[in-house]
This record gives structure tokens, sequence and C-alpha cells, in this order.
């Protein structure tokens, strides 16, 4: 198996690049990573605002890998990297490599682009950090500059409790899985401890494999875990603090976020940037929205039956019953044209 088969150069076809950085940081940059279809575009730039408006004495470069993308969406962009004297860079993606690797409903190929993210700084960079665009940020992450992870390949926050741990080392046959499972959406990377670990040609070697693809629930997320077993750092919940805005249709809600919570990660298919998605919990999306070139843009509208029965639930716990029985005719009709 090549190591190198995920070197960025054989997937990258473009970048464009908008610099702002402002002079007076004297430090070198952390750089922070994003792997997305045009479907989280919009959650990606509000993430990075939210970064940006909670670290304004913190120094960034901010990288977007993903497959396709517009004019109208590139002008945002720079926009965003010129309001927060930052340097943002747009790397286009030919995914006709990663097609024959396994998808779900909930898991596109650009799930996939955290192996090339991680390649691409080999030799470059000592360490980065990889996000997912359904990640907002409402403090400083400050202490993740010189987080020491010099023994460890990445840092990382564990999902759930031991109960899941064990069901996750049993269901993948990795024992070690059993001391600790981690969520892949936030992931600081020790890049020389990445690249000496051959970490993507590992992951390619069990996406060769067909028993080891069956028995994967969570696609990349199991692929890291089994890789990486024994060799991350646990951090603390409020880097990756997992909340679904569907818990909202509960008649009582449990959160895990609270004062000391740096990154929400709205995990589930309900996003913040969704119309029928805004409740109090969502308001970390909301604000940077407000202050980001996306300000004026429209939430996003129910585009299947799955979203829209979604949105009808949500509308009528919120009281909007005509809202609600749109979607429910919404759902109907979509279900039956699709």
């Amino acid at each position: 198996m090549d190591a190198q088969f995920l070197k960025a150069t054989d997937f990258i076809t473009k970048t464009v690049a908008f610099d702002f950085s402002d002079a007076r940081y004297a430090e070198k940059p952390l750089h922070i990573c994003y792997g997305i279809d045009q479907n989280f575009l919009f959650g990606c730039g509000i993430s990075i605002a939210s970064i940006l408006l909670n670290n304004t004495d913190s120094n960034f470069v901010f990288h977007i890998y993903i497959d396709v993308i517009n004019d109208e969406q590139i002008v945002k962009i720079r926009e965003l990297a010129e309001r927060y004297y930052s340097r943002i860079e747009i790397h286009t993606i030919n995914c006709d490599r990663l097609l024959s690797f396994p998808t779900t409903k909930n898991w596109s190929i650009a799930t996939y682009f955290r192996f090339i993210i991680g390649d691409s700084f080999i030799g470059r960079e000592e360490r980065i950090i990889y996000m997912d665009a359904d990640i907002m940020c409402q403090g400083s992450i400050r202490e993740l500059f010189s987080l020491n992870i010099d023994d460890k390949v990445a840092a990382v926050v564990p999902e759930r409790d031991t109960t899941w741990w064990k069901k996750r080392a049993d269901s993948l046959g990795c024992s070690a899985l059993e001391k600790g499972y981690f969520n892949a959406g936030f992931l600081l990377l020790n890049i020389s401890a990445w690249a000496k670990e051959n970490v993507s040609a590992k992951a390619l070697a069990i996406l060769s494999d067909d028993l080891m693809v069956k028995k994967l629930s969570y696609l990349d997320q199991d692929i890291l875990n089994i890789i990486l077993a024994g060799k991350v750092e646990f951090l603390d919940i409020k880097y990756n603090t997992q909340f679904s805005l569907n818990y909202e249709l509960k008649d009582n809600v449990v959160s895990s976020i609270n004062d000391n919570t740096i990154f929400i990660h709205y995990i589930g298919p309900t996003k913040p940037w969704h119309a029928w998605a805004q409740y109090p919990r969502a308001q970390a999306f909301i604000l940077a929205k407000e202050q980001s070139p996306w300000k004026n843009s429209e939430l996003i509208q129910a585009t299947n039956a799955n979203y829209a029965r979604y949105c009808a639930k949500h509308y009528f716990k919120q009281g909007r019953v005509i809202g609600g029985i749109k979607a429910y005719l919404s759902y109907f009709y979509l279900k039956l044209m699709g």
C-alpha cells in the first residue's frame, strides 16, 4: 500500500488564498482545517467566524477543503478573512479517487478529507486542528497553542462513556478501545507523529479489507480510533461538547453545554443553520452569523422529506402551528415524489 496515496498534490486541484492577517501577531499561527461538501459551507463560514469572534488575541490560518464552490461563496469567504484580519485558504478537492470508499446518508465522501488534510501538512507544520463544520466556538482556545502532545498522535475528546467504549471495542475487534473511544469531529494533530504512524496508509488498508469495512458503523471515526488506539491524549469535554438540536423535541432536555464549554458540536441531522432549529442552545451559531458576511443570508429550509419531517416536529414544538402544518404537507409531497 502506497503511504503517499492520499498526498495533497494528488487531490487538490486549486487553492485560493485570502490573506488579510494582522502583522501585530508575533506568534506562529495555528492552522484550523475543515473538510466539507457544499451542504456544510454555510456552517463552516460561521464556525470560522465564531472562532475569530472569541479569540481576538490569537493568530490563525483557516483551511477549507471542499469539492465544489461557486464564485458567490468565494466572495463571502474573502469578506470573512478581510473583516477579521485573517488568512483563509480554499482548497478544491478532486474526489474521483475517493468514490470507491463507503458512504452513508449522514457521511459523504468529504468525511475522508481529514486524511488528505493530515498528510498535506507533513513537513510544513508541527500541529493543526481539524474540525467539523457543525462545531461552533464560544470561548478561548489559547491553551491549545501550547498543549504538550509530543508523545501522542492527536489530542481528542472522548465519545460517551465506558459502556460505549466497550461496545465499539467489541464491534471493531479492537480491545484497546475499551480504554477510550473518541469523537473525530475535533482533532488536534501532532503532524510528525501522524506521518510516523502512516495513518492514511493504514486507513486505506482498512478500507481495502471487506471484512473490516462491514464492521464500520462510523466510517472514518471508527478507522481513526482503531489506528490511534492508545496514541491519543484525551481532553476535557469542553473542546467537543456534543449536542443534538433534536433533543429539543423532548420534554426535559438534558444538555452538557455550559459556560465552560468552548466548542459546541451540533451532532445529528438538524443543524443550527436550519430554519426550524432556532433555540437558545443554537445561539453560538446565531451570534456568530450576525457578525459575519452571512448576516443577511436566509436560514436553510427543508429540501427533502427527512428534513421536512423534522421541520414539522420542531415547528409544532415551538408553537408555530401553521409552519408545522405546511412542513408536514411538504413532507408528504417530498416523500411521494422521492
